[in-house]
């Protein structure tokens, strides 16, 4: 294949639709709208959700629990995972992305205590239990909360 040859599929270009452009073209007079009618009309139709009246079943639904707007998300680790990294590596969030050890930090990480450990880091993060501190800090480690 040469640079001359190149050109588009077969059938994946197709020039868009002009309706209201005579009888001739299939959509001619109408439109494609029918006759009369709210949807016929310029601006016609109804919003996203509307049920013609009827009361729409986001309504009709129960809602339950409760959302808190202020809560934080963090992403939670365990301390066995840590063992992938070299003895005296720095660990904060960016390293974790980098690693591809999480994908997105959310609010900020939190170091749970399920596992062992075998190296000797500091860890860096938004957040510990008691057991993974004290698991980091037998191995050898740093704790610091960011």
């Amino acid at each position: 294949m040469k640079l001359h040859e190149l050109a588009p599929a077969p059938g994946s270009k197709r020039e868009r639709t002009r309706v209201g452009r005579g009888l001739g073209s299939g959509l001619g007079k109408t439109a494609g709208k029918g006759h009369k009618g709210q949807n016929a009309r310029a601006g016609g139709g109804v919003r996203p959700g509307f049920e013609g009246g009827q009361m729409p079943i986001y309504r009709r639904l129960p809602k339950r629990g409760f959302f808190n707007k202020f809560g934080k998300d963090y992403v939670e680790l365990n301390v066995a995972v840590l063992n992938r990294f070299e003895n005296g590596t720095v660990i904060d969030p960016v390293v974790l992305v980098e690693y591809g050890v999480v994908k997105n930090v959310r609010d900020g990480v939190r170091i749970l205590g399920n596992g062992s450990l075998e190296k000797a880091l500091t860890v860096k993060a938004n957040g510990f239990t008691k057991s993974a501190v004290e698991k980091i800090e037998a191995a050898g480690g740093k704790v610091e909360v960011i």
